[in-house]
């Protein structure tokens, strides 16, 4: 070793390249809140046009706003980022990649900050709607052809609880029910879809149909009743029966509207149902639509959402095409399923 020779030792500080003796510490991480997003903007005009007054022009800015920008842009960002040369401003390694990054990240600010067009066909999602069974037998049919059309990507998946449909709703569990509520709560919205009436089924060679069709008739045959389940307000669909005081023991309750008309095609009970369900399964079973013999009063279906779909684009357009569907649904009844008229 040569006389005088320098060894270095762990706590000597090593010689960098570029006349930097001592490593830059890292710099702290920046506060987000600190940024103006403005900045963004202009660097995006600054790195596309490399001219500090077209860049200025493109953004709506004057010149010196603009350059005012990029000597801001260049203390935020520690870099040059624009440096002059003989044929006008050229990026710093640091300026291309920002150029590479920025369309993608203000893009996205973009779509976030401003309302975007809702297009039925491209929307890929899944939407929960409650429902009971008897519903979806009477919108079902014509809502799924219309959402297949328009928006087919859309998945619809059906729940027949309506129990704490309301607080479902406010938690997102579901995103629309359709049932009967008597008034909307604070925070919940409603729209009417139709009004129906009752109608009893009984099957076709019953014996109350050859004889006089009377409240007493009525009251002595043995009822049967779709247990509902509901909570909320929904489905008081078969309320009114239990205010008929009948002399005959508690109806026979049916879990669904499934189970219900096959058993009445083979017994001598009777189902009071909405008149809409009785002509459907009346088509497809050996069964009687009659309307029963004393007044009972009509009922409202409809659709309820919770405030926070309210604004959604994608749940209003939804929200109108189950109301044309069930519009349809009204206007396009099958007269061969009128009630039959008794004495």
């Amino acid at each position: 070793m040569f006389e005088g020779a320098f060894t270095p030792t762990a706590s000597a500080p090593q010689a960098l390249s570029g006349g930097d003796r001592y490593p830059a510490p890292p710099r702290p991480a920046m506060n987000l809140a600190s940024v103006d997003l403005n900045l963004l903007v202009a660097l995006e005009a600054l790195l596309e046009h490399r001219n500090v007054t077209h860049a200025a022009q493109h953004v709506g800015q004057s010149q010196p706003a603009m350059s005012r920008a990029l000597a801001r842009l260049r203390g935020m960002f520690n870099d040059d980022l624009l440096v002059r040369t003989s044929t006008g401003l050229a990026p710093t390694p640091r300026g291309e990649r920002l150029a590479v990054l920025l369309p993608s990240v203000l893009g996205a600010i973009r779509d976030i900050v401003t309302s975007r067009s809702f297009a039925p066909g491209e929307w890929r999602s899944k939407v929960t709607m409650a429902m009971p069974d008897h519903q979806a037998l009477v919108l079902l049919p014509r809502l799924l052809p219309r959402l297949r059309e328009r928006a087919p990507h859309l998945d619809i998946v059906t729940d027949p609880l309506l129990a704490g449909a309301l607080r479902r709703l406010e938690q997102g569990e579901i995103d629309l029910a359709v049932g009967q509520i008597g008034e909307t709560p604070s925070g919940y919205f409603r729209r009417s879809l139709y009004s129906d009436r009752f109608a009893c089924l009984l099957r076709q060679d019953h014996p109350a149909l050859a004889q006089e069709w009377t409240i007493e008739r009525f009251s002595t045959l043995r009822h049967a009743v779709i247990a509902s389940g509901s909570e909320d307000g929904f489905g008081q669909v078969y309320d009114g029966l239990a205010k008929l005081d009948l002399p005959d023991r508690d109806p026979i309750l049916v879990p669904n509207m499934l189970t219900a008309p096959a058993m009445i095609a083979e017994t001598d009970l009777v189902l009071t149902v909405p008149h809409r369900v009785a002509t459907r399964v009346a088509a497809m079973l050996p069964l009687a639509v009659v309307d029963p013999p004393l007044e009972l009063p009509p009922y409202e279906v409809a659709l309820i959402w919770h405030e926070r779909r309210h604004r959604d684009p994608d749940h209003s357009w939804l929200r109108g095409e189950i109301a044309a569907a069930a519009l349809a649904t009204v206007q396009g009844g099958r007269r061969s399923a009128d009630p039959i008229e008794l004495r």
